[in-house]
């Protein structure tokens, strides 16, 4: 069954109205947020700073994704079509999954979205998207994963880290945009 964006903003705007009154009624509830501490990042397979083993994970869990068709079959759904941000460049079409992304981990193995490049044949992936919802991230400063900081992504209510696994990128494998995407569909 596909979703639309309006449905998954649905879901990021209900948990983080729920987030904000279990906050607002009591810190001593099982469920405030302050009890869980900031968002884990889950490096069971990897060293802490071997960013090669981390593409390498990243690339093995998400070839099957250049089939865009196999990203949708496993629960992803379209949240934008491309995006070319003025002033900052190309990121691509984003599909996310929505209970990744809502178990606020950071896990390798179980990346939040998936970042495709569209052309004339079909969308290409190029990389992929860490997220944490800000709801569930009860630390003032935002996550890391390998070094790099997550950059906050306002308009969905997010940390974001894109990591370009796919597409070499220039500007870094972190980098938030990516002027070898292009909106195009060449």
């Amino acid at each position: 069954m596909k979703r639309t964006i309006s449905h998954y903003l649905g879901q990021l705007i209900m948990l983080g109205a729920s987030a904000a009154l279990i906050a607002a009624c009591a810190d001593k509830t099982p469920f405030a947020p302050g009890r869980y501490g900031p968002a884990k990042v889950q490096l069971s397979t990897l060293g802490r700073t071997d960013t090669n083993l981390a593409i390498a994970t990243l690339r093995r869990v998400t070839g099957r994704y250049h089939n865009v068709n196999n990203a949708i079959a496993d629960g992803f759904g379209l949240l934008h079509p491309c995006e070319d941000r003025p002033e900052e460049g190309p990121v691509g079409t984003v599909y996310v999954h929505m209970g990744r992304l809502l178990d606020g981990r950071i896990d390798p193995e179980l990346p939040d979205a998936l970042i495709y490049e569209p052309h004339r044949d079909g969308l290409k992936l190029v990389g992929v998207e860490f997220a944490i919802p800000k709801a569930l991230s009860t630390d003032p400063i935002p996550p890391q994963f390998l070094g790099a900081t997550f950059q906050s992504e306002d308009e969905f209510g997010v940390y974001g880290l894109h990591v370009w696994v796919w597409r070499d990128n220039p500007d870094g494998l972190f980098a938030e945009t990516n002027p070898r995407v292009s909106c195009g569909g060449v």
